[in-house]
């Protein structure tokens, strides 16, 4: 897939941003303070390319920051003005304390208009229909972690997942991917998935990477140059916009074919508990401020949001295991010692009995966090900050990766250390927690809740089971994992092998029992 196409058009389209740039500069006023620092720009494409070239822009910013010795950088991205923020005093002074300046979102040409998410919570600009949404998801996520049925289909998917682990350990990348599905296939829509290629499982992961590739800045040029929107795909060099019409087709049936599905079994009188069917009961109610299509919305975000982010953290939680085996002992120890060896947990009892397990998960949640560069904020009106002007119509962007491996707040950041979080056995509240990892201000991620739920089941369930060592080459030497990012506003591990076996027999049995 090529993300930037370069030809006449691209050149023609340029000069004419560059056209409107100057004209706005000459004739618009502005503040004489200094723009925040930030790398050498370029004429016309300012700092384009730096981030087109980049794979890991929050890597790239992070140093950056470190150059220029500023938690706050200035980037130029063909006319488009973009500011990142790299500590969490810089994201609670703008994002936090003037959120009513720095809750929006930007346009975003290809993810939204031209591939079709714009229906997402997470892509809405700030106003009431942003409000509307979010209401609606958190009121019926709030009433389902608090049903019996949620808890149920948790230990279902984590059961399953144990399954398809000892039937099939070599394939636990794609275990982990499937098991967050199946949980968010249940709360969203109140639909079983089948065992084995299930359509809509499928359907939210060829979806959701799309959209992690789509909205990483400055991966596709139309989104730092809008006119190229209306360029002809046949035109040699516009490849983006069959992408965007290949993608827009699935993002669709992601919102359209489940949500049908559950209408259908709600007017039937058979549909199970969910995010869906509970709210369609309520849209019928008088006095609803919820339509349907709102509801629809809301559920694709948790079906397609839920899946990809927290399989993430699934497939990191195995590389940690082979980064810090210790840790991984210390963890069954605790384990075995509150539920006894061979018993599966329950999402709902003994999580204040597990100190070490909770200091995982946070360690989880910051070593390799699911989403390294928040979703960009859009500042409305020209601002200031520490003597440095911050251009209206900029996007502003938390650099969740750089707060996270502060190396002044977490001492040896890349090394996984749960203990970092405990001081006498005890979670140490005196420790940040890592909860910049689901964004920021007012568009901090509503689930997290449930996300946060369904990582434990899983992790809990896959100590107790199993062991977690390196694979062994021909050559009898452990092979290492590379901890390499396949790419994308996701962070995703590439392929990689390892060994998962069950740690004794009375814990094949138990699984065999489900």
């Amino acid at each position: 897939m090529s993300s930037i196409d370069f030809s006449w058009y691209t050149l023609a389209a340029a000069l004419s941003t560059a056209v409107l740039c100057v004209t706005w500069l000459c004739t618009t006023p502005r503040s004489k303070l200094p723009l925040p620092p930030g790398p050498k720009k370029l004429p016309l494409v300012g700092n384009l390319f730096d981030m087109a070239r980049t794979r890991l822009p929050w890597e790239t910013c992070m140093e950056w920051s470190k150059t220029f010795d500023s938690d706050i950088i200035h980037l130029d991205l063909a006319g488009t003005s973009m500011i990142v923020l790299s500590s969490v005093e810089a994201t609670d002074a703008l994002m936090g304390n003037r959120s009513s300046l720095y809750s929006d979102r930007p346009t975003f040409r290809m993810a939204g208009e031209l591939m079709g998410w714009d229906f997402l919570i997470s892509l809405m600009r700030y106003g009431e229909e942003w409000r509307t949404h979010r209401r609606l998801f958190v009121k019926e996520t709030s009433n389902l972690m608090g049903s019996e049925g949620f808890h149920h289909a948790e230990c279902l998917a984590a059961h399953a997942l144990l399954r398809r682990l000892l039937l099939n350990p070599e394939a636990f990348l794609d275990h982990l991917h499937i098991m967050p599905g199946e949980v968010m296939m249940s709360a969203a829509y109140g639909i079983d998935p089948l065992p084995v290629n299930d359509p809509y499982i499928s359907l939210a992961e060829e979806a959701g990477k799309a959209f992690s590739l789509a909205v990483v800045p400055g991966r596709f040029l139309v989104d730092s140059i809008p006119l190229l929107k209306y360029v002809p795909e046949w035109i040699p060099g516009a490849r983006f916009k069959c992408i965007a019409r290949e993608v827009r087709a699935l993002t669709r049936k992601l919102r359209d074919v489940p949500f049908a599905e559950t209408k259908r079994r709600v007017q039937a009188g058979v549909a199970q508990a969910s995010f869906t069917a509970n709210a369609l009961r309520n849209v019928d109610a008088a006095n609803t401020s919820y339509p349907e299509r709102v509801v629809k919305n809301a559920a694709a975000m948790m079906y397609m949001g839920g899946t990809e982010t927290t399989s993430s953290v699934l497939s990191s939680f195995v590389l940690a295991m082979l980064s810090n085996p210790d840790a991984q002992r210390k963890a069954q120890l605790e384990v075995d010692s509150v539920l006894g060896h061979g018993n599966f947990p329950n999402p709902r009892d003994k999580k204040e009995e597990m100190p070490y397990v909770a200091a995982l998960i946070k360690e989880l949640l910051r070593w390799r966090n699911a989403t390294p560069f928040a979703a960009p904020h859009f500042l409305t009106v020209e601002d200031t900050y520490r003597g440095y002007r911050l251009p209206a119509k900029s996007l502003v962007i938390g650099n969740a990766w750089a707060i996270l491996h502060d190396e002044t707040v977490y001492p040896d950041p890349y090394s996984f250390k749960p203990e970092r979080f405990l001081l006498d056995g005890k979670l140490n509240p005196a420790v940040r927690d890592p909860e910049v990892a689901f964004g920021f201000g007012r568009r901090i991620c509503p689930g997290q809740q449930m996300g946060i739920s369904t990582v434990w089941i899983a992790v809990v369930s896959i100590l107790a089971m199993f062991n977690i060592t390196k694979a062994v080459g021909e050559d009898g030497e452990p092979i290492e994992p590379s901890y390499d990012d396949a790419g994308g506003i996701v962070l995703s591990p590439v392929p990689f092998k390892c060994k998962i076996t069950p740690r004794s027999e009375a814990t094949v049995q138990a699984i065999r029992a489900t």
